[in-house]
């Protein structure tokens, strides 16, 4: 097929797109950017807050089985008690759990070691096959990042959105290592199953985004001239998604936005793709062996709070954290709730004496009220 037949497939799958966008209601067009302009206030109390704080952390570069490099940043001493590994969601960067790397790492010290990296095709780790933008292959890549970082020890995963689901699948895949090596894991704003019958199923059958996928997979020199048919179905889609209360910080909408921006076309329609078709139900049985938390924001669009519901029901051991007015990126609108539960999840997976010391730390850093 030639470039010529790939931009006039692409050009009629925008068509029928734009017609599609009709499914999508509320969530696009005029309404949208109207929604999002009211989601911002002129207080904002991160203006000035360094973003970029994890850049400035340890760095190592992990190659995963089919060798894409993942870039990877920690904090904290190589042998603290536990290491906690975060794996970021769709159309992010490790720099998604900016405010738990922050207060974090003063509240644990040099108790617990937090791990972060970037999920393939995203931020600075290396782009790959678009066959290999599966929720199997993220599994595999953070089994990776654990074999390298952290082949000792108990570990403590926690997952956001895609990176949830990359937990699940670590869990589906190696179960062995549940509650041996894994002793805790923290979902957030995610689903085991059924993200087809949420507002993104509706974005998921837009034409548009499958005539970019097949142009990224079979012309990828002519994937330019499709950029910006996928980006103008799901961009207002994800920044409307992306927080639920009025109020947030254009400081943090703006560092949102541009995580989502530099996300490679090609990452995001596959990665689409994958969300649709995903299915990690078959972890939950792992999972339910191992202290876990389940959160999410009471109006995340994308992963609606029945699917974390849902989750929790059918984990013994889970503690289910809701957020008011919170949206899909709850981690970065509702920080304080977030981090609160991510050392309530600590404390309860770890050995009674770093319980006893993260409680211990947590009280002497937190303000006397």
């Amino acid at each position: 097929m030639t470039d010529n037949e790939i931009g006039r497939r692409g050009h009629a799958g925008w068509l029928a797109g734009v017609a599609g966008l009709a499914a999508v209601g509320s969530l696009a067009g005029v309404t949208v950017a109207r929604s999002l302009t009211r989601r911002v206030t002129d207080d904002d109390p991160y203006a000035g807050e360094d973003f970029e704080l994890l850049d400035a952390d340890r760095s190592s570069v992990v190659t995963t089985t089919d060798g894409v490099p993942l870039a990877v940043r920690e904090v904290g001493p190589t042998d603290a008690p536990v290491t906690v590994v975060f794996a970021h969601g769709f159309c992010l960067r490790m720099g998604a759990f900016h405010f738990q790397r922050a207060r974090l790492s003063e509240q644990w010290g040099d108790q617990v070691r937090m791990v972060f990296y970037d999920q393939r095709g995203h931020g600075q780790s290396g782009a790959a096959p678009p066959d290999t933008y599966t929720v199997t292959q993220l599994g595999q890549d953070l089994e990776a990042v654990l074999a390298v970082v952290a082949p000792r020890g108990p570990v403590v995963l926690v997952g956001h959105s895609m990176g949830g689901m990359t937990v699940l699948s670590h869990a589906r895949q190696y179960p062995q290592s549940y509650p041996t090596r894994v002793v805790g894991a923290a979902i957030i704003s995610s689903a085991a199953e059924g993200v087809a019958r949420s507002p993104l199923g509706e974005i998921l059958k837009n034409p548009a985004l499958e005539a970019v996928r097949f142009t990224a997979r079979y012309a990828p020199g002519a994937v330019h001239r499709t950029r910006g048919l996928a980006r103008a179905v799901i961009a207002p889609i994800l920044r409307a998604a992306s927080y639920g209360d009025e109020k947030i910080s254009p400081s943090v909408v703006a560092f949102s936005e541009k995580m989502m921006h530099g996300t490679p076309i090609v990452t995001l329609v596959e990665f689409l793709h994958a969300l649709e078709v995903h299915d990690e139900a078959a972890a939950l049985p792992t999972l339910a062996k191992i202290p876990t938390l389940i959160a999410c924001g009471d109006r995340d669009l994308l992963t609606p709070v029945e699917s974390s519901r849902e989750m929790a029901a059918a984990l013994p051991k889970s503690e289910l954290v809701v957020v008011p007015g919170a949206g899909h990126l709850v981690q970065l609108e509702q920080p304080e709730v977030i981090d609160d539960a991510l050392v309530r999840l600590v404390e309860r997976a770890t050995p009674s004496k770093l319980v006893a010391l993260t409680r211990r730390l947590r009280e002497r850093v937190r303000p006397r009220g």
